[in-house]
């Protein structure tokens, strides 16, 4: 069994039922596996197969999902590539996984063109929606080709995919995922968040991410679902989707939810549709919970989904009702993950001791493409490092409290940003927060707040820090505080603490500069 096999096999069972709505458009499941078909025998007749790369940068279009699947029915190798990045960014991606094919979006042409200039293999180039004088048309590509009649067999080990990490921290790395980890997320998750066959459910992250490609997009096609396709994240946008297409499910990161929650004319649509959502990027703040169960009016369930791309990515799933009684946990692990929390020798800690949480299962990455190193590091003694603190309780749910890299040692005291960020989101007046260390001469660190006053409030730094003090220990409230318009954030969500953290130098040269 394999990805490309579950598709045809889904759509000979649900052939009539509508699998994709992409603006105006709508492709049956029959419909869909036409254009597949007609898609990997032009692919196999430029030499795609097995070993073979195909970069995709698309936006979440009908076209994306053909080219996925259609990569996958000849044995090749899907490379999603990130439509914001920039050209030099885009390089970097096509150096590293030296891709046989390339298919994006004509609106991105002047970046693929100078990301793609000069480069020492050969590259088909493809482009959807518009002619471009250096890549082919991928209709005529369509209307040219017979069809491929089934996917070319393939091993569960084969690779399936290579996902590159959003690169909060540096360098993107390209986890290898194989048809078997996929398979297995789709075991894990469709268990966890309770999915059935013929939801309605709004594809709103970017599928080059692998929640969006691996749990919603494949999951809803595996079950014969309709995935709504959003192209780009239009809080009024998404709310008219909800109401015309009677979406049933809908998944995004904690910061999405907010900013449908709070658009203006969110009263002035019909969203009792809904009936499940699932979060992701972030850990699910317990005041966003509360919101979501009284702005959906027929919720039945809330999932705070944990995982990352290394393991395909669902680690962890917490239920609406586990949330009642188990707050700021991310669940339990999913039934074939094995979680442990480790010290820094890789040994074993006792419950509710924190550590960095490690896992293991038929869900996670063979490697890091092209990088043995960070391959070696990443999977120590048979387990994936996940680079995030976290602790566990008796029985049995994870509490994740940091990333371990953003963990702030203020006066040999361990501070975690989350649990601070947390408490500032309890404020009335603040609609986004993050934390992170700033270099101090005395404390080594303290603790430096990022926060976004919502319209219509104001507020002072001394009254966020008052407001940390009242809910905290003392050592752990914020000592500065720097108000801005948004907190940076990547597509799929996750704050970008680097960006936060040269705020903060800059902010340190521009004051020792002003009392030297």
């Amino acid at each position: 069994m394999n990805i490309g096999s579950i598709f045809w096999l889904s759509s000979y069972k649900h052939g009539p039922l509508t699998a994709i709505v992409d603006g105006q458009m709508r492709f049956t499941y029959g419909e869909l596996l036409k254009r597949v078909k007609c898609l990997a025998r032009g692919m196999v007749a430029k030499g795609m197969g097995k070993g073979k790369k195909v970069a995709m940068m698309l936006p979440n279009c009908h076209q994306f999902v053909e080219v996925y699947f259609a990569t996958l029915a000849t044995g090749a190798v899907a490379v999603p590539v990130n439509f914001r990045f920039l050209p030099h960014e885009i390089r970097f991606i096509l150096e590293d996984c030296e891709p046989d094919a390339l298919f994006f979006h004509s609106s991105y042409r002047e970046r693929v063109e100078s990301a793609i200039e000069g480069l020492p293999f050969r590259l088909w180039t493809v482009t959807v929606e518009g002619k471009v004088p250096f890549a082919e048309d991928y209709e005529e590509i369509l209307r040219s080709s017979q069809g491929l009649q089934e996917p070319l067999e393939m091993m569960e080990e084969d690779p399936c995919q290579i996902m590159y990490t959003s690169g909060t921290t540096g360098t993107p790395k390209g986890a290898v995922i194989p048809h078997r980890a996929v398979l297995w997320n789709l075991v894990n998750t469709i268990h966890g968040r309770e999915d059935r066959e013929g939801e309605r459910a709004l594809v709103i992250g970017p599928m080059y991410h692998t929640a969006a490609l691996n749990n919603h997009l494949t999951i809803q096609i595996a079950l014969g679902g309709t995935c709504i396709l959003v192209r780009s994240f239009e809080p009024e946008l998404v709310l008219k989707l909800i109401e015309g297409e009677k979406a049933t499910t809908i998944s995004g990161a904690p910061t999405m939810y907010h900013m449908l929650m709070e658009h203006p004319k969110a009263c002035h649509y019909d969203l009792s549709s809904i009936t499940k959502c699932t979060s992701g990027a972030s850990t699910l703040p317990q005041d966003t919970l509360r919101r979501l169960q009284n702005f959906f009016p027929r919720i039945q369930g809330v999932y705070d989904v944990y995982g990352c791309t290394e393991a395909s990515p669902t680690i962890s799933i917490l239920r609406e009702h586990e949330s009642r009684y188990k707050p700021g946990s991310v669940g339990r692990p999913v039934p074939f993950v094995e979680v442990r929390i480790v010290d820094h020798e890789d040994r074993p800690l006792p419950l509710g001791e924190v550590g960095e949480l490690v896992c293991r299962g038929p869900n996670v990455m063979l490697g890091y493409h092209n990088n043995p190193q960070a391959t070696e590091e990443a999977l120590r003694n048979g387990w994936l490092h996940t680079g995030d603190l976290a602790r566990v309780d008796e029985e049995g749910f994870i509490y994740v409290v940091d990333r371990k890299k953003d963990l702030i040692i203020s006066g040999g005291e361990n501070i975690y940003p989350r649990e601070i960020e947390e408490v500032l989101l309890e404020h009335p007046a603040i609609g986004d927060a993050a934390v992170v260390g700033s270099p101090d001469p005395i404390w080594g660190e303290i603790v430096h707040a990022f926060v976004v006053v919502r319209k219509g409030w104001s507020l002072n730094e001394n009254e966020v820090i008052e407001h940390c003090k009242a809910r905290l220990a003392s050592y752990k409230k914020p000592r500065r505080v720097t108000f801005l318009d948004q907190i940076p954030r990547n597509p799929s969500g996750k704050i970008l603490k680097t960006k936060l953290r040269e705020l903060v130098s800059t902010r340190n040269e521009n004051w020792v500069r002003g009392n030297s």
